[in-house]
């Protein structure tokens, strides 16, 4: 059974992601800040990790630079959950090790089937970085096309 972290401050989105991924065979684990998340990652070893951005104390981005320079955590496939939109963060995210970028709102039933494509044939560190270049390459050229246009 895959274990999934999902560190959000608010409530009722953690909720949401428990109710789905667990119906789904998934065991969830659930930190409501930055800091009790970098704990849970170390102690519980997540297969995922499902992580909103803008929280207080330690905001997402601080999140996912602890753990993706913590060998016994940089492994972890990390998903950004956030309503943060624009370009810039989400080549930020991909940038910083992420491996997906999931914007809210977002639809609950999608979190599952894109988590089993994540764990199930997971792709080699150098695969990652492959798909993460090609992203960012494509974000990069978006937001160009967007300053010349704006």
């Amino acid at each position: 059974m895959p274990r999934i972290l999902v560190i959000d401050d608010e409530a009722p989105i953690r909720l949401l992601c428990r109710v789905n991924l667990e119906a789904e065979g998934m065991e969830v684990v659930e930190a409501g800040d930055g800091l009790a998340g970098l704990e849970l990652a170390r102690a519980k070893e997540p297969d995922a990790i499902l992580l909103d951005v803008m929280m207080p104390g330690l905001d997402g981005w601080q999140v996912a630079e602890q753990l993706l320079s913590d060998p016994g955590t940089n492994e972890i496939p990390i998903v950004f959950l956030t309503a943060r939109a624009e370009l810039r963060d989400r080549a930020r995210a991909l940038d910083l090790g992420g491996v997906e970028y999931v914007t809210k709102p977002f639809n609950p039933l999608e979190l599952a089937p894109l988590l089993r494509r994540m764990l199930y044939g997971r792709p080699t560190e150098r695969d990652q970085a492959g798909t993460r270049d090609e992203k960012l390459a494509a974000l990069r050229a978006l937001f160009r096309g967007e300053r010349r246009a704006g």
